[in-house]
């Protein structure tokens, strides 16, 4: 049972090594774009000043859908932080406020995840 341990251990810690580190005083403040170019977002500290707030601020010519066209200029995430670099709050995705996460993966990369029931979406955006 030791060496399992020990092994396990080692496994995890070799896993953290190879992570790329990010500074926990990255901002995932400015513009952020989905991957698939469909979509930017405007991101900012709200609230007191740890919240993390993101507004829907453009939509590519085939995303301008009547439910897509409802989000444009609103926020679409609001979140507080629960770790360094992370956030949880609410996601308004297809008229609905679904729980979910955003973190800030790199300095680069913001990764949205929400879950209804068990349904889950996530995405990532690219800094623009």
């Amino acid at each position: 049972m030791t060496l399992l341990k020990t092994l396990s251990f080692a496994t995890l810690a070799l896993a953290f090594a190879a992570a790329p580190a990010i500074s926990a005083d990255a901002s995932p403040v400015g513009t952020w774009q989905q991957t698939t170019g469909e979509s930017r977002y405007q991101v900012a500290m709200c609230g007191d000043g740890t919240q993390l707030c993101a507004t829907l601020v453009w939509l590519r010519e085939d995303a301008r859908t009547a439910e897509n066209l409802r989000y444009l200029n609103k926020t679409v995430v609001q979140a507080r932080p629960s770790a360094v670099n992370k956030w949880r709050g609410t996601v308004q995705y297809e008229g609905q406020a679904i729980n979910g996460s955003v973190t800030l993966v790199d300095g680069n990369t913001l990764k949205v995840n929400g879950c209804q029931f068990i349904a889950c979406q996530s995405f990532e955006l690219k800094r623009v």
